[in-house]
Protein backbone atom coordinates (compact mmCIF):
# COMPACT_ATOMS: atom_id res chain seq x y z
CA UNK A 1 0.00 0.00 0.00
CA UNK A 2 1.71 3.19 -1.13
CA UNK A 3 1.06 6.58 0.84
CA UNK A 4 -2.43 5.30 2.10
CA UNK A 5 -3.58 3.48 4.64
CA UNK A 6 -6.69 2.63 3.29
CA UNK A 7 -8.41 2.12 0.00
CA UNK A 8 -11.87 4.55 -0.39
CA UNK A 9 -15.04 3.08 -2.17
CA UNK A 10 -18.93 4.32 -2.11
CA UNK A 11 -21.21 2.01 -4.00
CA UNK A 12 -24.68 2.42 -4.71
CA UNK A 13 -27.93 0.22 -5.62
CA UNK A 14 -31.73 1.28 -5.32
CA UNK A 15 -32.09 3.85 -2.01
CA UNK A 16 -28.89 1.90 -0.33
CA UNK A 17 -25.42 3.38 -0.33
CA UNK A 18 -22.50 2.03 1.49
CA UNK A 19 -19.37 3.44 1.59
CA UNK A 20 -16.23 1.11 2.01
CA UNK A 21 -12.63 1.14 3.86
CA UNK A 22 -10.15 -1.45 2.64
CA UNK A 23 -7.21 -2.13 4.48
CA UNK A 24 -4.41 -5.18 4.62
CA UNK A 25 -5.40 -7.72 6.63
CA UNK A 26 -6.91 -11.04 6.87
CA UNK A 27 -10.31 -10.45 4.69
CA UNK A 28 -12.62 -9.67 7.91
CA UNK A 29 -15.79 -7.79 6.60
CA UNK A 30 -17.44 -5.57 9.18
CA UNK A 31 -20.90 -4.27 8.70
CA UNK A 32 -22.24 -1.37 10.70
CA UNK A 33 -19.70 -2.60 13.66
CA UNK A 34 -21.02 -6.61 13.28
CA UNK A 35 -19.59 -9.17 11.50
CA UNK A 36 -20.61 -9.96 8.07
CA UNK A 37 -22.68 -13.07 9.20
CA UNK A 38 -24.19 -12.03 12.06
CA UNK A 39 -25.40 -8.61 9.81
CA UNK A 40 -26.09 -10.83 6.49
CA UNK A 41 -27.47 -14.56 7.84
CA UNK A 42 -28.16 -15.72 3.87
CA UNK A 43 -26.03 -16.95 1.92
CA UNK A 44 -26.79 -15.14 -0.92
CA UNK A 45 -26.35 -12.08 0.52
CA UNK A 46 -23.01 -13.03 1.85
CA UNK A 47 -21.75 -14.17 -1.94
CA UNK A 48 -23.24 -10.93 -3.33
CA UNK A 49 -20.83 -9.10 -1.37
CA UNK A 50 -17.54 -11.30 -1.38
CA UNK A 51 -17.83 -11.71 -4.88
CA UNK A 52 -15.36 -9.13 -5.60
CA UNK A 53 -12.81 -10.35 -3.44
CA UNK A 54 -13.35 -14.21 -5.32
CA UNK A 55 -13.22 -12.33 -8.81
CA UNK A 56 -10.06 -10.42 -8.41
CA UNK A 57 -8.83 -13.39 -6.22
CA UNK A 58 -7.91 -11.36 -3.23
CA UNK A 59 -9.58 -13.26 -0.47
CA UNK A 60 -8.23 -13.10 2.80
CA UNK A 61 -5.60 -10.23 1.69
CA UNK A 62 -8.29 -7.11 2.83
CA UNK A 63 -10.63 -6.06 5.95
CA UNK A 64 -13.24 -4.28 5.04
CA UNK A 65 -14.89 -1.66 7.17
CA UNK A 66 -18.23 -0.84 5.49
CA UNK A 67 -21.24 2.01 6.48
CA UNK A 68 -24.16 1.02 4.96
CA UNK A 69 -27.66 3.52 4.72
CA UNK A 70 -30.99 3.03 3.12
CA UNK A 71 -32.74 0.35 1.13
CA UNK A 72 -33.32 -3.42 2.15
CA UNK A 73 -31.13 -5.88 2.55
CA UNK A 74 -30.12 -7.04 -0.96
CA UNK A 75 -30.00 -3.04 -1.92
CA UNK A 76 -27.35 -2.85 0.51
CA UNK A 77 -25.68 -6.25 -0.12
CA UNK A 78 -24.81 -5.25 -4.07
CA UNK A 79 -23.95 -2.00 -2.86
CA UNK A 80 -21.52 -2.77 -0.66
CA UNK A 81 -20.06 -5.24 -3.65
CA UNK A 82 -20.19 -2.21 -5.91
CA UNK A 83 -18.24 -0.29 -3.01
CA UNK A 84 -15.93 -2.86 -2.70
CA UNK A 85 -14.95 -3.35 -6.09
CA UNK A 86 -14.16 0.33 -6.23
CA UNK A 87 -11.94 0.51 -3.36
CA UNK A 88 -10.39 -2.21 -4.96
CA UNK A 89 -9.47 -0.70 -7.94
CA UNK A 90 -8.10 2.00 -5.73
CA UNK A 91 -6.33 -0.31 -4.26
CA UNK A 92 -4.76 -1.81 -7.31
CA UNK A 93 -5.70 -1.07 -10.65
CA UNK A 94 -4.82 -4.14 -12.52
CA UNK A 95 -8.49 -5.17 -10.91
CA UNK A 96 -9.88 -2.68 -13.23
CA UNK A 97 -10.66 -5.34 -16.10
CA UNK A 98 -11.36 -8.57 -14.37
CA UNK A 99 -13.87 -6.16 -12.23
CA UNK A 100 -15.53 -4.73 -15.05
CA UNK A 101 -15.73 -8.05 -17.02
CA UNK A 102 -17.59 -9.47 -14.07
CA UNK A 103 -19.94 -6.59 -14.01
CA UNK A 104 -19.14 -5.40 -10.15
CA UNK A 105 -18.02 -2.17 -11.38
CA UNK A 106 -21.20 -1.02 -12.99
CA UNK A 107 -23.77 0.97 -11.34
CA UNK A 108 -27.08 -0.64 -11.40
CA UNK A 109 -29.45 2.20 -12.61
CA UNK A 110 -32.68 -0.03 -11.82
CA UNK A 111 -34.91 1.34 -9.22
CA UNK A 112 -38.68 1.48 -8.56
CA UNK A 113 -40.21 3.79 -11.13
CA UNK A 114 -42.51 6.85 -10.04
CA UNK A 115 -45.78 6.73 -10.11
CA UNK A 116 -48.13 8.88 -12.45
CA UNK A 117 -50.86 10.83 -11.95
CA UNK A 118 -54.06 9.62 -13.19
CA UNK A 119 -52.66 6.00 -13.55
CA UNK A 120 -53.40 3.84 -10.34
CA UNK A 121 -49.39 2.44 -10.16
CA UNK A 122 -46.32 3.92 -12.22
CA UNK A 123 -47.88 2.15 -15.98
CA UNK A 124 -51.43 0.57 -14.93
CA UNK A 125 -54.21 2.46 -16.59
CA UNK A 126 -57.80 2.71 -14.51
CA UNK A 127 -60.03 0.05 -16.71
CA UNK A 128 -61.06 1.43 -20.15
CA UNK A 129 -64.99 1.02 -20.61
CA UNK A 130 -66.32 1.54 -23.66
CA UNK A 131 -70.06 1.77 -22.54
Amino acid sequence: MDKHSYFHGTGRRKTAVAQVKLTTGNGAIIIDGKPLEERFPSLEHQRTIEQPFIATESSGKYNAVVKVLGGGITGQSAAIAHGISRALVNADERFKPVLRQNGLLTRDARAKERKKPGLKRARKAPQYTKR
